[in-house]
């Protein structure tokens, strides 16, 4: 596996994987409208870049074919960087490459960007990602009530970090 630079021609893979609303908004807590659409999703990423300073990436297999998708930021005061809209492919979900992708931006925080520590959000209602950050090394730092409203439920919001 790779990770590069996300490209706009990208997108036509990547919006294919998000094919139902709660998945949607455990993915973006629906920054951006439900389904995704081209403009929605460059207005995410733009930004996420003005205020953030994110930069997308993408993860690939080593033939180049497009499996995930995150974005990163370093906050320069803490020098904690920061990963965003985590997605793996649903048709390879649960086989370990999102675990594999999480494991290399870590790395490339760590050494590239030279951040002491990586945090992440995750709703505890999607448990398979948590885990995966788990198995990576994250730890929760703090769980927020009721962070966000979907339809009728209230979610909570973790916090992870993992360190140098």
């Amino acid at each position: 596996m790779r990770i590069r630079p996300y490209q706009n021609k990208d997108f036509n893979t990547i919006s294919q994987w998000i094919t139902e609303e709660r998945s949607h908004a455990l993915w973006c807590a629906n920054l951006i409208p439900y389904p995704i659409e081209k403009k929605g999703f460059y207005d995410l990423l733009q930004d996420a870049e003005e205020r953030c300073g994110d930069s997308p990436f993408v993860a690939t297999t080593d033939e180049g074919k497009v499996i995930g998708f995150l974005c990163f930021s370093v906050n320069l005061n803490t020098n904690e960087g920061m990963l965003k809209f985590v997605v793996v492919d649903n048709t390879i979900r649960n086989k370990g490459y999102g675990c594999e992708m999480i494991k290399l931006a870590v790395k490339y925080a760590f050494e590239i960007a030279k951040a002491d520590a990586v945090q992440l959000n995750v709703f505890p209602q999607n448990p398979g990602a948590k885990k995966c950050y788990e198995k990576v090394g994250f730890k929760e730092r703090t769980l927020t009530e009721n962070a966000f409203r979907f339809k009728d439920e209230s979610w909570g919001r973790c916090n992870m970090v993992i360190k140098r």
